[in-house]
């Protein structure tokens, strides 16, 4: 019973987002709203810098969330 109970503790701490995995979640977040705050100043015809950089922000910040959740913790 003792030993079960071991093992459900090992495995809930492994299928856990780790410290530095928030983190680096908590800044994806950052650069996909400002991604998408500067989406809004795009202009009609899509010519201008906002247009071009907006995009990049946005995948960026899925790819950096994406990562966060695959971090492991530093070892020791």
């Amino acid at each position: 019973m003792m030993k079960k109970k071991i093992e459900e503790k090992e495995t809930e701490k492994s299928q856990s987002i780790s410290n530095r995995g928030k983190k680096v979640i908590l800044i994806g977040i950052v650069i996909l709203i400002l991604g998408f705050f500067i989406l809004t100043k795009t202009d009609p015809e899509g010519q201008n810098w906002a247009s071009v950089l907006s995009p990049f922000l946005i995948v960026g910040g899925y790819i950096t969330i994406a990562i966060g959740i695959i971090l492991p913790d530093k070892q020791k």
